[in-house]
């Protein structure tokens, strides 16, 4: 009997020389929606930062799971899938939020399968779960330069920080994210994307 619950998961890696750079945004969307639904969070197996919350919105009342994985953002995949085999939680009751260099800063589309788009985060979900039927907040953080070293620039991209401006806005902009997140969970995939997608 699989369980009424949904899992949130904000991707990212741990540690302090992470915080706050372009690859943690569903780290900071995770602790957006954790505020807003008092949710905290403790050890998963050593996985995942994972915590446990009732949101509720519209006349309705949805349990769910919230999850920081731990395994750094190539291996994001062991975290979900673990939670989801343990608390037998659906593909289609799982959302992940994460940075996404193909969009503009502040723009989020949301999504469910499709390409992983060369991000590893999501190919490790992929592989994990051995599907991609699961909801996807894409949250963008821009483009790094191209060129002969664009893999280097790509790299020192997602890992760097946020221009002044970017910072101003970053606040609503990861309110947004976690709005996507509510409203794919309440109102359906389609609603959240008919709402987020063509801003």
């Amino acid at each position: 009997m699989a369980s009424d619950f949904w899992l949130i998961a904000g991707l990212g890696n741990p540690g302090a020389k992470y915080e706050g750079t372009r690859h943690n945004m569903g780290f900071m969307c995770a602790d957006v929606l954790a505020e807003r639904w008092s949710v905290s969070l403790s050890d998963h197996k050593g996985l995942a930062k994972l915590g446990k919350g009732v949101m509720s919105l519209g006349g309705q009342r949805v349990k769910f799971f919230l999850a920081k994985p731990l395994t750094y953002m190539n291996e994001s995949g062991n975290a979900v899938s673990s939670i989801s085999a343990y608390y037998d939680i659906p593909a289609e009751h799982i959302v992940v939020i994460h940075d996404d260099m193909d969009l503009d800063f502040g723009r989020i589309k949301v999504k469910a399968g499709g390409s992983a788009g060369g991000h590893n985060g999501i190919k490790s979900i992929d592989r994990s779960l051995g599907t991609n039927k699961y909801s996807r907040v894409r949250l963008g953080v821009g483009h790094a330069q191209r060129g002969p070293h664009a893999h280097d620039n790509t790299v020192n991209w997602v890992l760097g920080g946020f221009s002044p401006q970017q910072r101003k806005q970053l606040p609503e902009f990861l309110a947004d994210g976690a709005d996507a997140a509510e409203t794919i969970i309440i109102d359906g995939l389609s609603h959240a994307q008919e709402k987020f997608n063509g801003r």
